[in-house]
């Protein structure tokens, strides 16, 4: 395999019209397989348990992603220390490990590493431009550091914020991509998708969209409306798309964090393998060639991507035999009615049970209506208290 720094750059990739297939969801796989803890969601466990990251590396390298990014994820100082979250690594440690294990598989096969940097808690409670600044700058100097490939700004509720970490990012002299976790509406002050990507892309960002938060389509619709921004700006860029897993017609501005359902009780919402392929078609249509995935997306998801694409990338992954395209390995069942089956209009077709009687179709979101500077997102390194939680208690009373 070609060691690292000698394959073609992911602006290489994408200039020649190539479909770039990214990972997916670390943070929620590695909770759900007691390894992150929910809350925080901090990374440690690339230092702290580095079989399980690499592990779901690999899976996602076989599923066909061409991108290991970084499991840094939160992996900032103020965030690492949120809160009472006492951790035996320091952020240096985290980030140094996740470069590491990503690049260890991406030269397993043809994938690019890209480090990562996220919102900050700073942000939130209105700390200066300079302080957050200075948080993303201790993480690209590992990712320099380490040689990744690319950067990436993934998961900013506000354009402010994410402008921010595109202008330190991009002091690296690598290839930067920026991701805001938005809808159709917009960032939390109600900046549309069209002006979050032109201020992205005049900030330094070579490539723009959106991860988490939102459902497949509804994250292809918001990177359309940034695609039309940059457009009508006489700018130009290339389009990525990383969303959740779960399906989220009801929620608001706020994305899946809003849901009750969040983030115990998300799986009735999960979508099939079937919805992924119908994804992974809609995003190409609409000029999407980086086509990834976030929260939710486990390594099957990622293979139906990469399967229903397979064609315009001429290749198929390596899990795919075990199964055959659109099902085909059905045919073998023992019983008569499952390999009716092992066919494309099928499984495009089903409208899957949820075996849940009276189940709701849709919840209504928490909407608590918060944003950077309230009194009640201000960020503290102690732990949260009793006495703190308690009013927290009884406002959510009031909306269930």
């Amino acid at each position: 395999m070609a060691p690292a720094g000698t394959q073609r750059g992911i602006l290489e990739r994408l200039d020649a019209g190539e479909i770039v297939v990214g990972d997916g969801g670390f943070v929620f796989a590695l909770e759900k397989r007691g390894y992150v803890k929910a809350g925080p969601w901090t990374p440690e466990a690339a230092a702290e348990h580095p079989e399980a990251v690499r592990q779901l590396h690999r899976e996602f390298l076989r599923a066909g992603s061409n991108v290991m990014q970084t499991f840094t994820f939160y992996a900032s100082d103020d965030k690492l220390e949120n809160r009472g979250n006492a951790l035996s690594f320091t952020g240096q440690q985290i980030n140094e490990a996740a470069c590491d294990l990503a690049r260890e598989v991406a030269n397993e096969g043809d994938a690019l590493v890209a480090g990562g940097v996220s919102q900050t808690p700073s942000y939130l409670s209105c700390k200066s431009e300079n302080d957050v600044k200075d948080i993303f700058k201790k993480q690209i100097d590992v990712f320099i550091k380490k040689n990744v490939d690319f950067l990436i700004a993934e998961y900013f509720e506000h354009v402010e914020e994410a402008e921010w970490a595109v202008q330190v990012l991009k002091t690296s002299g690598k290839p930067v991509a920026a991701t805001m976790c938005i809808g159709p509406t917009g960032d939390m002050h109600g900046v549309t998708p069209g002006d979050c990507a032109v201020r992205l892309v005049k900030a330094g960002a070579d490539i723009v969209g959106v991860n988490c938060h939102f459902d497949p389509l509804t994250c292809v619709k918001t990177v359309k409306l940034m695609k039309e921004g940059v457009e009508k700006a006489g700018l130009k860029a290339h389009y990525m798309v990383q969303p959740l897993a779960y399906h989220t017609p009801d929620c608001n501005c706020q994305g899946f964090i809003d849901l009750p359902e969040f983030p115990f009780a998300l799986e009735p919402r999960i979508l099939t393998r079937w919805d992924m392929q119908k994804y992974a078609r809609e995003a190409y249509n609409a000029g999407i060639r980086y086509i990834g995935g976030c929260c939710g997306f486990e390594p099957y998801h990622i293979r139906a991507v990469s399967e229903e694409l397979s064609q315009e990338r001429g290749l198929l992954p390596a899990a795919s035999e075990k199964h055959g395209l659109w099902a085909s390995e059905l045919k073998m069942h023992t019983k008569p009615w499952v390999r009716a089956r092992a066919r494309r209009d099928y499984w495009e077709t089903i409208k899957p049970a949820s075996g849940r009687p009276q189940c709701p179709s849709m919840s209504v979101p928490d909407s608590w209506g918060v944003t950077k500077g309230h009194a009640e997102l201000m960020q503290q390194k102690e732990a949260t208290t009793q006495e703190q939680l308690q009013p927290l208690f009884e406002k959510a009373k009031t909306k269930h």
